[in-house]
């Protein structure tokens, strides 16, 4: 037996998987896809405000919603974790899931750097650095793709 079917074969990915239990796999996923709403949500918010949507909106007060994407980022690395178990021999050979991870992984580096570049680097008038669309700019681009190839997985 291979690795990944082995990992299919647990009792938890069987259960997830199988289960007719409504908090089997479509709890899970919902719960997945609720996680992904969240931090795609607000850091897309966050983006926005940054490429100068509703300028009128001060920028430093939105620097409270990271510790909610946190959550979020954490419901969807749990949740994630579970659904790659159940289908470990078809999810982990799709180069799909791949995509998905490196939008994910540098999403959350864009996350972490427009947390330290912009919103520690605000002027006192709230006048945003120089790197602030940039950033904003990548993080839409991460999440998107990362949304997208996420759905993509699913049909592919």
């Amino acid at each position: 037996m291979s690795f990944l079917e082995s990992i299919e074969q647990l009792s938890f990915s069987t259960w997830v998987r199988e289960s007719p239990s409504i908090l089997a796999y479509p709890t899970v996923l919902w719960l997945h896809v609720m996680g992904m709403g969240v931090v795609a949500g607000i850091s897309s918010v966050i983006s926005l405000r940054l490429l100068g949507i509703a300028s009128n909106t001060p920028v430093k007060p939105l620097e409270r919603l990271y510790p909610v994407m946190w959550g979020g980022f954490w419901l969807n690395a749990a949740t994630g974790t579970a659904l790659v178990f159940a289908g470990a021999s078809t999810k982990l050979v799709d180069p799909t899931f791949y995509i998905k991870m490196i939008f994910i992984f540098t999403g959350v580096a864009v996350l972490r750097l427009t947390r330290s570049r912009v919103f520690r680097s605000l002027g006192p008038d709230g006048a945003l650095p120089e790197s602030a669309r940039p950033l904003a700019w990548a993080s839409l681009i991460c999440w998107l793709g990362a949304v997208t190839a996420g759905r993509l997985l699913a049909y592919i």
